[in-house]
């Protein structure tokens, strides 16, 4: 059992107020994910030249006094690409001019403990083992500002609790997944896409169906047609929770075991595993609220 929330901003004034009105979501989730939290968030994209990458420093010896200066010298050296760096905790974000991947191949070799969360123009994401009021209070969450997140609360049901196996997870740039549910073929999809040179970096089977909506990206599809593929591929029950740079997704298994609430608003639309998490939000007693049906993508625009 997990704990999803996505909140999306219509109105651009609101947006300073992103974490602010999350972190209660977050929160109220506890009790169907109290093992590790997480987030990704989504800002306003960098210029078309530029990328930036979420990495995290808590699996290395230093942890939280992981030396990122060191990191960016040694990066700037050797491929020019002016990185700086927003460090928070055990997080940092690292904004470069270039593309992503000879910086992630750099960083990994460079330091093989750390972690590479995200990359792209939009997203920033963060993880980490603790409570959903620890992890938002270790990274600042209610100061984030954006136009949309995505956030879970994970209660370990068939891997270990560590902050890799914790959610969002990525694939490819600007998209992130979370999950409430349990898939029974993660092994099966991994010998599918592993021959097809998809990389896997745990054994958690949310991994295995964000790697199966990475293959069929890669291969030209569009997310719904993803999506509508995985029903045929992705054994199980699920309720996944999508963010890229211009939307929110949600979609059901077709049985709906996994529950989700949404509430529309003309300033929002949030989204939680259950109403509690959205009790506090503005004029929420006005709101259009209904459970998804199972089956059917869901998309809100930013």
């Amino acid at each position: 059992m997990c704990g999803i929330v996505g909140l999306l901003l219509k109105k651009p004034s609101l947006r300073s107020q992103l974490g602010e009105l999350m972190v209660p979501m977050l929160i109220g989730m506890t009790e169907r994910g109290p093992d590790s939290a997480g987030l990704a968030v989504f800002t306003e994209p960098l210029p078309a030249g530029q990328r930036k990458v979420s990495v995290y420093s808590g699996l290395t010896e230093e942890g939280a006094a992981y030396h990122w200066a060191g990191l960016l010298d040694a990066l700037n050296t050797e491929l020019k690409v002016q990185a700086k760096a927003s460090i928070k905790g055990n997080h940092a974000v690292l904004t470069f001019e270039g593309p992503a991947d000879p910086v992630k191949a750099f960083v990994k070799a460079h330091s093989p403990k750390l972690h590479l969360l995200s990359a792209g123009r939009s997203i920033d994401l963060y993880k980490d083992i603790g409570t959903p009021a620890e992890v938002a209070a270790r990274y600042q969450f209610g100061q984030l500002q954006g136009s949309h997140l995505v956030g879970h609360t994970r209660m370990a049901t068939e891997s270990a609790v560590t902050p890799d196996r914790a959610h969002p997870f990525t694939a490819g740039e600007d998209f992130c997944l979370v999950h409430n549910g349990s898939l029974s073929n993660p092994n099966g999809v991994r010998r599918m896409l592993e021959p097809r040179g998809i990389k896997f970096e745990t054994d958690n089977d949310t991994e295995a169906a964000c790697r199966f909506l990475e293959w069929r990206l890669r291969e030209g599809d569009t997310l719904h047609t993803a999506l509508q593929k995985g029903f045929e591929a992705l054994d199980g029950f699920y309720t996944f929770l999508m963010g890229t740079s211009t939307e929110l997704a949600l979609i059901r298994d077709p049985f709906a075991c996994k529950p989700a609430v949404v509430a529309e608003t003309d300033d929002y639309v949030a989204i939680a595993s259950e109403f509690r998490s959205l009790a506090h939000l503005p004029d929420v007693k006005h709101a259009t609220v209904f459970e998804p049906a199972p089956e059917e993508m869901y998309v809100w625009k930013a």
